[in-house]
């Protein structure tokens, strides 16, 4: 008879494939006195305290991450392979704060292959504890001009830095203030660089969510001309026929960054853009930044009483949603008071209803490998919704979120 647990007998065969990939990474590694340059690894902790809305109790949490990473090469081959651990504690079930996702949320968009498993819970338990491949990926580079990629992998193509519309892979939330590791996408990648200061980007991407089994396949290029950087892409973005394209330079001393995209939807183009301005400031010997960012969604709410059929929507399933607003604005700022300590801000603004999130930080290096942070997430916009309407605004009901957050690299 067989003894073992049904939760060891139904996992057996990941933590198989994981230790058959750490045997070859150590094959094929040069020794171990090069393993630094290969294994890596990442940890950390975040409490969040939560005030009660309309929508969930009060709450205390903990997000734990554990990330290990190894990087070996082959000749032209490169393997790279992130695996990781999270885990959310709660002291009572519900729901997660409306809108803060990226405090605790593990990013993904319907990827292909299976390589994530839940440990035990679901979302709204008091536990929930998976684990999951977010990198598993063989790239070939037969020389310097040329790389092929196959995989779980991180794919960019963003050139703003906040609100992303013309970045189709899994882009980062606004409101994450652990923008570490960009959430892995399933994909054949073929790159090219015709020369320095150029490139050819062909992505072949197929997905499964809700919406169904979809295919991507986007070729974009990339050049500089004088102190600009364009960009470009076209193709078909989960079987629609769409095209963007990017820009980013230096206007004095402001740096300019904008992208645009267009996309038919069965017979309708919809055109979503961001513009943004960043600069640095020297003050009193400190560094200051500065982002300020605009974007008009035309796929997005003008009004309220349509956020619920975006939540509906195929579109919201894939994850391509960062903000619901059809005009967003989104202001950051990060001060260095100390070789140590810098202080930042982020402001994100809904200006067709209102609404706004207003989240001050910190970070403190603790030393090399160790970070300190924190910070107070706060929403403010109409919290009293007509009958039969989801919401009254985008942040109204996101409440006060703090957390705190322990780093370290390894």
């Amino acid at each position: 008879m067989n003894l073992r647990p049904a939760w060891s007998r139904r996992h057996a065969g990941f933590r198989h494939g994981l230790l058959a990939v750490v045997a070859l990474a150590l094959a094929v590694s040069p020794g171990t006195a090069d393993a630094q340059s290969w294994l890596s690894g990442y940890l950390q902790t975040v409490p969040l305290l939560s005030s009660s809305t309309v929508l969930a109790d009060a709450s205390v949490s903990n997000f734990n991450r554990l990330r290990l990473t190894v990087e070996p090469s082959l000749g032209p081959l490169d393997l790279e392979v992130a695996y990781e651990h999270a885990a959310t504690l709660r002291h009572s079930a519900g729901e997660a704060s409306l809108g803060l996702g990226g405090l605790s949320g593990v990013p993904g968009g319907g990827e292909w292959f299976d390589l994530q498993r839940t440990v035990t819970g679901d979302p709204t338990e008091r536990v929930h504890w998976l684990h999951r491949f977010d990198r598993l990926n063989v790239s070939w580079s037969p020389t310097s001009a040329m790389e092929l990629s196959i995989g779980r992998q991180a794919v960019s193509w963003g050139t703003t830095l906040f609100l992303t519309p013309a970045d189709p892979f899994v882009p980062f939330s606004p409101t994450d203030p652990f923008r570490v590791f960009r959430g892995g996408v399933d994909a054949a990648r073929l790159r090219l660089y015709p020369g320095p200061l150029s490139e050819i980007d062909v992505v072949f991407r197929p997905t499964r969510t809700l919406a169904g089994e979809e295919v991507t396949l986007l070729a974009r290029g990339l050049t500089t001309v004088r102190n600009w950087e364009l960009s470009g892409w076209g193709g078909t973005l989960y079987g629609d026929a769409a095209g963007a394209v990017g820009m980013a330079g230096g206007i004095g001393a402001w740096a300019v960054r904008a992208e645009g995209v267009v996309r038919d939807y069965d017979g309708t183009v919809v055109g979503r853009g961001t513009l943004g301005v960043d600069r640095n400031w020297v003050v009193s010997g400190r560094n200051l930044g500065i982002i300020v960012e605009y974007q008009r969604d035309g796929r997005a709410a003008a009004t309220p009483d349509r956020f619920e059929s975006m939540l509906e929507s195929y579109e919201f399933v894939r994850g391509e949603y960062q903000v619901f607003g059809r005009d967003e604005m989104a202001m950051t700022f990060t001060w260095e008071a100390h070789p140590l300590l810098s202080l930042s801000g982020l402001a994100l603004w809904n200006l067709n209803d209102r609404s706004v999130i207003i989240a001050p930080g910190f970070s403190y290096s603790a030393s090399n490998s160790a970070t300190f942070a924190g910070g107070v997430y706060v929403g403010g916009g109409d919290t009293d919704a007509p009958e039969g309407q989801l919401l009254a605004s985008e942040y109204g009901l996101v409440g006060v979120t703090g957390y705190l957050s322990l780093t370290w690299f390894f």
